[in-house]
């Protein structure tokens, strides 16, 4: 079998009772603080991360945050120097790679590219010594999943990108895997082709709702579309979870606040909570009103989040906080004009429908938020 089987969604139990014994402990993904260390370096710091089966959860981060050392150790492909891993519940930590019951989809694909497509997605099953007629049945159930039904007789070669990645999803799924392991699978293709691959991993995951699915990603807006949780990674460690909305909403530290879409950070201090999760807080001499979803104490310091598309330049509400801003550029991005600003010497950017007449660089002027649009965000990074 050639080095990159293994990585490209072909994982083979080595006899049909595995298989059956896994299938029977569910889904789920579980770390119980796992840590991974090449050469005396640690790259992965007492992760402690529970997938529910079904689920879609995303880890994000830049590179060397330890994102896709945590898949390879799900799928085995690195040994944790401390801790356990489950999948469903099996502890899987000292079984080998072929053994786990997992597909694992990669950026390149990683098709073989002297079969034809049909075959690529067989090849799992074939290895497993699958009867003829299963074969027959499964190949073409995958290839119609993904939308790959007639090209069952092409090479590799004869697709495009996109193409050749529905085929490795097609090839990860025919064994019928506990969870789908995908690192980066999108990368590699370019932005219009990368937005129906969402559209057909969300429809995918759809049609097979009992797939747990561990995706690694930089990309924010894959994270976003897709998973129902997202894990933030830095330097090893988890520095945020939470569920996608809840965790744009409401980011927990600064990190994740600037990682997980593009956030205005003003400095703030907390004056005093206002009950109903609300806060006021000071900023330079003006007073403004927020959410403290994180219950942070008054008279701390501390961040005001707000996110471009909540700042206005007119007043919605009597209750809404204003600040003067003066214009720095003003950039035309087809559906929605970007206007960046100084306040109070902070660099803040405001997203919005396309002005006929936008301000001018150099110009003053107010902008507004409503106090349920901005949240309080704590200095740290450590998991909130």
């Amino acid at each position: 079998m050639p080095a990159d089987a293994g990585a490209a969604g072909l994982a083979i139990p080595a006899s049909p009772a595995i298989a059956a014994r896994g299938a029977a402990a569910g889904s789920g993904i579980g770390f119980d603080n796992v840590s991974v260390a090449y050469g005396g370096v640690v790259v992965l710091d007492s992760l402690t991360l529970d997938v529910k089966p079904g689920e879609i959860v995303a880890l994000i981060g830049p590179s060397g945050s330890g994102k896709t050392t945590a898949l390879r150790a799900v799928a085995g492909f690195v040994r944790p120097s401390q801790g356990r891993i489950t999948i469903g519940s099996r502890d899987v930590t000292d079984v080998a790679p072929h053994a786990r019951n997992i597909g694992m989809v990669v950026q390149n694909y990683a098709l073989f590219p002297h079969m034809r497509v049909e075959e690529n997605v067989a090849f799992g099953l074939r290895a497993r010594g699958a009867a003829a007629e299963v074969i027959g049945d499964r190949v073409p159930e995958c290839l119609r999943m993904v939308g790959m039904a007639s090209y069952a007789r092409r090479y590799p070669r004869e697709l495009s990108g996109g193409q050749q990645q529905r085929v490795a999803i097609a090839r990860a799924l025919a064994i019928k895997p506990q969870v789908l392991l995908l690192d980066e699978p999108l990368s590699a293709l370019d932005a219009q082709i990368r937005r129906s691959m969402l559209d057909e991993l969300a429809k995918l995951h759809r049609e097979l709702p009992s797939l747990t699915v561990l995706y690694v990603t930089h990309d924010q807006t894959e994270a976003l579309t897709l998973a129902d949780h997202i894990g933030i990674m830095r330097d090893g460690k988890l520095c945020a979870f939470g569920d996608a909305q809840s965790l744009y909403r409401n980011p927990p530290n600064r990190f994740s606040a600037e990682f997980l879409g593009r956030a205005n950070l003003l400095p703030v201090k907390a004056l005093t909570s206002t009950g109903n999760g609300m806060a006021r807080v000071q900023f330079g001499e003006i007073a403004l009103a927020a959410r403290n979803h994180h219950a942070l104490a008054d008279g701390q310091e501390c961040l005001l989040c707000i996110r471009p598309h909540e700042l206005r330049l007119q007043r919605a509400d009597a209750a809404d906080n204003a600040l003067a801003a003066t214009v720095q550029s003003v950039q035309w991005q087809g559906d929605m004009q970007n206007v960046e600003l100084d306040i109070g010497g902070h660099v803040t950017r405001l997203a919005c429908a396309p002005m006929q007449r936008p301000p001018a660089p150099g110009s003053t002027l107010t902008v507004h938020f409503g106090p349920t649009d901005a949240t309080l965000v704590a200095q740290s990074s450590t998991v909130g």
